[in-house]
């Protein structure tokens, strides 16, 4: 039986080949490792105007980590930390909302988190240590960790259960959900309620949740088995 095909951003940066520097389209290769562990297929996608025909040739889709996105697709000014890549803002974001339009299961990590809530109208925190007063969530020696709380009746805590202890590498944070449910947290003293966001879903659509961690850096694969499986109901 064919594997469902699905797609993963890529990054574009430059890099050294022999003697010279060439620009490439990369992506840590647990991305794709995750996928195919979890039965999938990885195709990458580069930033380079793929077009949103490449939906036709995907099962689903993955939007994954990397820089900050435009403080302006959430209608923000960017602040002194925020580092943006515009070529793959301009590339992702019309990608995500053609995937949303198509009901494209959906899994957005970290950065691709962070589109996905700009996609709904919502917001981020552009540092989190200005708001949180800590840098646990980006330590300056590799992830962090921390346990994240889901909300019962949500897709999150059908995954994961009630909670997951999990990788940490992000200094922006959603601040607003926009048209998300918001359905996991972590707790954190400076903010009120719940705490920082640290999952949200659509429960309108057949597969579209975000996370702020790394699901792919580890051996936890059900985010990506979840993912997976949505492809087969298409």
């Amino acid at each position: 039986m064919r594997r469902p095909i699905i797609g993963m951003t890529t990054y574009g940066e430059p890099v050294r080949f022999g003697a010279g520097e060439r620009d490439a389209a990369l992506l840590p290769l647990a991305y794709p490792h995750a996928v195919h562990r979890a039965g999938g297929r990885a195709l990458l996608i580069t930033e380079d105007d793929p077009g949103e025909d490449v939906l036709d040739a995907l099962d689903g889709i993955v939007f994954t980590g990397g820089a900050d996105i435009a403080p302006a697709l959430y209608d923000a000014e960017p602040g002194p930390r925020t580092r943006c890549r515009p070529a793959r803002d301009a590339v992702e974001m019309p990608l995500l909302r053609a995937a949303l339009s198509a009901d494209l299961p959906v899994l957005a990590i970290c950065r691709g988190m962070q589109l996905l809530v700009a996609a709904y109208g919502g917001a981020l925190h552009q540092h989190l240590p200005d708001v949180l007063g800590h840098e646990g969530h980006r330590p300056p020696d590799g992830y962090g960790a921390h346990e994240v709380r889901m909300a019962r009746g949500t897709r999150a805590s059908e995954l994961l259960g009630a909670s997951v202890t999990v990788n940490s590498l992000h200094h922006q944070g959603i601040a607003d959900p926009g048209r998300l449910r918001a359905s996991g947290w972590v707790a954190e003293p400076a903010l009120p309620g719940e705490g920082l966001i640290e999952v949200v879903e659509d429960p309108s659509r057949r597969f579209v949740l975000g996370v702020q961690w790394h699901p792919e850096d580890g051996d936890d694969l059900r985010l990506f088995s979840a993912l997976v499986e949505a492809t087969r109901s298409r």
